[in-house]
């Protein structure tokens, strides 16, 4: 029986949508900060390689050594990542006209105020509790410090301290209400589900100027067969998957199926979504709205969408098919998969409606042609 979920289809829908409309207003910034540099399909290759390197490796370490070191070390790599990418699009649209600076500013003082007070409440107190709350009432004293700053300030230009308020509020959160935590729930999965899908946006806009038309396809080839194999094929995508859910990072999205379903323990069902599904989606809606127009990159989202939820309604269907066939159990499956089912079609249309409308504008010239050669003929004679 299927089990519809309109959730994570609307997270997908949502994401990709967000990209192609920030795209125009990041493109330019993120091409000239790149040198107009493009990826080539060896460089694609490469990328492909390099992530089933590095989630074999995260899965089959975290199986060998589950021990506290590396998932520190896993820890810090990206935190340092997600900090980076904050840091570096605050950065580049950090020159915005001062009053806008001064608001961005202030909204960051009243969320470190607002944190760090409701800190010291029950139930969010814990043992930490003081320390919690100095650190976010020093983020909040030092964007007032920023406002100042900006009203001394006489021409527009990038502005560090600006830039760093996006990435310090991350890491107080992920620290504070996720690492360092023994209070109320907070960082799942709300604050979680929050930044991963910041993140997804943030990687698709920052990635998706590297793309041509060409490197897409080897790339949506190569990272569905790829996703295919470790997910049903070794499950070593799923394994990596749970580790980085263990320590709350946010690269997997979780949302509750909508309309809630509930486990024979009274639990809600919630399902999950990796960036990495994310930003494939979004980088195909990007690069066929290049190619085909505005129309076919949104044709393409939509088509995407409802192909994925078709599957996700299927799931366990679809997976109790698989099982005896590969004969253990199933934690997952590829999204990758889901989403170019529904990709495909929109481009198989554009590419042979673009093919049918050159042989009829070849036709008419040859026609044209045609008719006016023997006119040409009688004014040369």
């Amino acid at each position: 029986m299927a089990n519809l979920d309109i959730a994570m289809p609307l997270a997908l829908l949502a994401v990709s949508t967000a990209a192609l409309f920030l795209n125009k207003r990041t493109e330019g910034k993120l091409k000239a900060t790149f040198e107009e540099r493009e990826l080539h399909t060896r460089d694609v290759v490469m990328l492909v390689v390099m992530i089933v390197v590095a989630v074999s490796f995260v899965g089959y370490v975290s199986i060998l050594d589950p021990g506290q070191i590396f998932q520190n070390i896993i820890l810090l790599v990206f935190l340092f990542s997600y900090s980076m990418l904050l840091f570096i699009f605050s950065y580049l649209f950090s020159g915005m006209k001062q009053r806008r600076a001064q608001i961005f500013s202030l909204g960051f003082a009243v969320a470190g105020l607002f944190t760090g007070t409701v800190s010291l409440l029950e139930p969010f107190a814990d043992g930490l509790a003081v320390y919690r709350t100095l650190a976010f009432y020093g983020l909040a004293a030092f964007a007032i410090v920023s406002i100042i700053l900006d009203i001394k300030k006489t021409k527009v230009q990038e502005r560090w301290y600006v830039a760093v308020q996006p990435p310090a509020l991350f890491v107080l959160l992920f620290v504070f209400f996720n690492v360092a935590y023994e209070g109320a729930p907070v960082w799942a999965p709300v604050l979680l589900d929050i930044f991963a899908l910041t993140f997804a946006v943030l990687i698709i806009l920052y990635l998706g100027s590297l793309f041509t038309w060409k490197t897409t396809l080897v790339f949506a080839v190569l990272l569905t067969i790829v996703d295919i194999i470790l997910v049903l094929g070794t499950g070593t995508m799923v394994t990596t998957a749970q580790q980085f859910t263990g320590l709350g990072l946010p690269v997997l999205v979780h949302l509750p199926n909508i309309p809630l379903v509930f486990s024979a323990e009274g639990l809600v069902l919630f399902r999950g979504l990796g960036l990495g599904d994310f930003f494939f989606a979004g980088i195909l809606a990007l690069q066929t709205f290049k190619k085909f127009g505005k129309q076919a990159g949104y044709a393409a989202v939509i088509a995407m969408t409802a192909s994925f939820a078709i599957f996700e309604a299927f799931l366990p269907e679809v997976v109790g098919l698989l099982e005896p066939v590969l004969q253990r159990e199933i934690g997952g499956f590829p999204g990758t998969l889901m989403i170019i089912m529904g990709w495909v079609p929109v481009v198989a249309c554009k590419l042979l409606s673009a093919r049918k409308q050159k042989q009829q504008d070849r036709e008419i010239d040859q026609k044209i042609g045609n008719d006016v050669l023997p006119e040409q003929g009688t004014q040369t004679f």
